[in-house]
This record gives C-alpha cells, sequence and structure tokens, in this order.
C-alpha cells in the first residue's frame, strides 16, 4: 500500500478520534501485521497535536499474545483528552469492546534524560507514585472483537477513556500476586482477577514501555503515567451504572458507564 493510501486511512482515524466519530474498518492489512499497525498508530499520533499524560501497554497477557501469535505487547499515546478522574462518567456505543482494571505508576519527566535502558534495579528512582485505574476500550471503527492484535494496536490503542483512583507513593511491594475485582451490583456482575495476569508482573510491563520509549526516542516535558495492562482481562460491559475496581494494596477506583 502505497503511501498516499495510508496517509489516507491515518486522517480518516485521526478525525474519527478527534470528533468522536465511527468509520468504516481499516483495511486488514494493518491490523493483521503488528509492525504495520504500529506505523499507522505512530502517523496518526504524529497528526494528533493534544497533550499526552502518559502511555499505555496492551496486550500485556500471556495467553492472549500466544493466541494471537505475537511475541511481545505493543504501547500507544494516552491523551490528555481521555484521561478522567475518580468517579466520572463515560458514555459507551456498540463498539466499546469492554471494561479493565489496571495498575498505573506516576513517572518522574527525569526519565527522558535517561542514557541508559531501564532494568528491575534502577526503575524504582523513577517512580514517584503508583494506583489502581480503569480503562475503557473500543474501537472508532465499525467492528467488534479481536482478531489480530494490531487490531487494538492501530486504533490508538483502542483505548476510548481512563479513569485514575487515588494515588499512593510508590513503595515496593509484591505487585506480582494481588487479587483484583470488578465490579457492577445493578446488572450482578464481579469478575475476579490477578495483577499476575499482566505480563507476569506490572512491573515488566512498566519497564516494556519505558524501554520502548527510550529506543524510539519518544520524550516528554511532563511527569507523566504508564498504564500496564488489564489484571481481569476485557470485561464484557453488561448494563450500565457504576463499575467499582479493587486491587489489594492499591485502593479502588469507580466510573459510572451511560
Amino acid at each position: 500500500m502505497n503511501k498516499k493510501k495510508i496517509n489516507y486511512f491515518a486522517n480518516k482515524l485521526v478525525n474519527a478520534f478527534l470528533k468522536g466519530k465511527i468509520i468504516s474498518p481499516l483495511p486488514v492489512y494493518f491490523t493483521k501485521n503488528i509492525s504495520r499497525a504500529n506505523k499507522i498508530r505512530n502517523l496518526c499520533e504524529s497528526k494528533i497535536k493534544k497533550p499526552i499524560v502518559g502511555f499505555k501497554a496492551g496486550g500485556t497477557a500471556i495467553p492472549v499474545l500466544k493466541k494471537l501469535k505475537e511475541k511481545e505487547p505493543f504501547y500507544a499515546a494516552v491523551y490528555k483528552r481521555n484521561f478522567l478522574k475518580n468517579n466520572k462518567t463515560v458514555k459507551i456505543n456498540r463498539y466499546t469492546l469492554g471494561i479493565e482494571l489496571e495498575v498505573c505508576y506516576l513517572i518522574k519527566k527525569e526519565f527522558f534524560n535517561l542514557k541508559k535502558y531501564i532494568t528491575r534495579k534502577n526503575i524504582g528512582k523513577y517512580i514517584t507514585h503508583m494506583a489502581p485505574c480503569i480503562e475503557v476500550v473500543g474501537y472508532r471503527q465499525r467492528k467488534k472483537g479481536i482478531k489480530y492484535l494490531g487490531d487494538l494496536c492501530s486504533d490508538f490503542g483502542a483505548n476510548v477513556k481512563f479513569i485514575i483512583g487515588a494515588k499512593k507513593k510508590f513503595k515496593k511491594i509484591n505487585i506480582s500476586n494481588l487479587k483484583t475485582n470488578i465490579s457492577n451490583k445493578k446488572v450482578s456482575q464481579s469478575i475476579n482477577g490477578n495483577t499476575n495476569t499482566v505480563f507476569i508482573n506490572p512491573i515488566n510491563s512498566l519497564k516494556f514501555v519505558l524501554n520502548k520509549l527510550i529506543k524510539e526516542k519518544i520524550k516528554l516535558n511532563n511527569n507523566f503515567y504508564v498504564f500496564t495492562g488489564s489484571t481481569v482481562g476485557v470485561v464484557p460491559i453488561l448494563g450500565k451504572g457504576t463499575y467499582l475496581g479493587k486491587i489489594e494494596k492499591l485502593g479502588s477506583v469507580k466510573t459510572k458507564i451511560i
């Protein structure tokens, strides 16, 4: 596919992102191959001149990666316009895939001065806070389900909204084995999970994203968040009402779905 056509589809997706529209699905050419999905995501993000508050990891569940025949997750930018405080309302549509419960970290902007890669030994000095977070995921396209990891990656990481709970100062805890739960009492829905589903450990997911930023020479002028991936998978939204997410030792976060 030539550059003119790639730019055409990128412009359509950017317009859908900025104006809250739903467009026809991208050609499978972009989604079947994760490398091409990343390229169109990068092109789309380069066209958006809106503040970035952080980055998300996607496809962090090892069984999902194996099923989709991928070797690693992907990352995508998270824009301020999609970042909400605790208990805020999110309006969904028929192309919303579901809701996720995640661990997120606040990272010092000094990270961008780092000349070497992040390791388990040096990662702690760049983290200031951690918090529970809900991500509402969905497409800007008229399609449902996930056939390729590129389906999610190419569409801005499929992030619709992020809702963050109360932040806690970072401290070393056994983040690889914390119980989690997301529920909606109104529709009698309750799903249990564990932080060990997130790339084995949310810190591994965080390290993955930070090293990608270093490799691709991405820089911001502010502290930023990293959202590490779902501890409960993509939970279908069975009905409207308040979804409450709880992560052991971290706290809770909630959002009202309408």
